[in-house]
């Protein structure tokens, strides 16, 4: 008697355990079907290198050095929240834009947004400007400066321009934009992937008991 329970527990199990897979099967044929940003090829670096795009981290990091020796470097992610769009893109990004003056010690950071804008089209926007010390991590208490918001509109566009000088511009956001959309949909088929052969190998030793 408990071994027919034992066998049946596991009966219970392996169907819960075949439907998940089909599940599985079904969401990775949906993605391998309907990948849309495969054939986009919109954006370019400009002058920028990408510096680090690692397969497991959400990030990608750009960097450029100029010849008088400014150095810009932008990191960029998705945002958790997706939107209703015209567009190709559902997800936001957020970008920190460091600017590094030669022989200055202090870093000029800029936390800003980037969205699509109609169709292949995007625009960043500022949301705060500060300083940083190359050398020290500001706590929280640190005065980073004034509700960017708050800024006169001149200034603020004053701002917005001294960044598309240097190089952050509607290309570039296109890129960044295609780029971390791509990779999150890579990343997800990967975990997919992983999930079916972690629930088919437990098939395969239950079948192996089994028999």
């Amino acid at each position: 008697m408990q071994r027919a329970t034992q066998i049946l527990r596991k009966s219970r199990k392996v169907v819960e355990d075949l439907n998940l897979l089909k599940v599985l099967q079904s969401e990775i044929s949906h993605e391998l079907s309907s990948n849309s940003f495969k054939d986009e090829n919109i954006g370019s670096l400009g002058d920028f290198v990408l510096d680090w795009n690692s397969s497991r981290s959400q990030d990608v990091v750009l960097r450029r050095k100029s010849e008088s020796g400014e150095e810009v470097a932008v990191s960029a992610l998705l945002s958790q929240k997706t939107y209703d769009t015209e567009g190709i893109f559902p997800r936001k990004l957020l970008m920190k834009v460091c600017v590094k003056r030669p022989g200055l010690s202090s870093i000029l950071q800029f936390d800003c947004g980037v969205s699509e804008k109609g169709v292949r089209r995007s625009d960043f926007k500022i949301r705060s400007a500060y300083f940083l010390q190359s050398t020290t991590v500001p706590g929280s208490s640190i005065y980073r400066g004034p509700l960017f918001s708050s800024l006169e509109p001149q200034l603020q566009d004053a701002l917005k321009e001294y960044l598309v000088a240097r190089g952050i511009r509607e290309d570039l956001t296109n890129f960044l934009l295609l780029t971390l959309h791509k990779k999150e949909q890579g990343q997800y088929l990967d975990w997919l992937q992983k999930l079916e052969s972690f629930v088919m190998k437990d098939e395969r030793l239950f079948s192996a008991a089994a028999g």
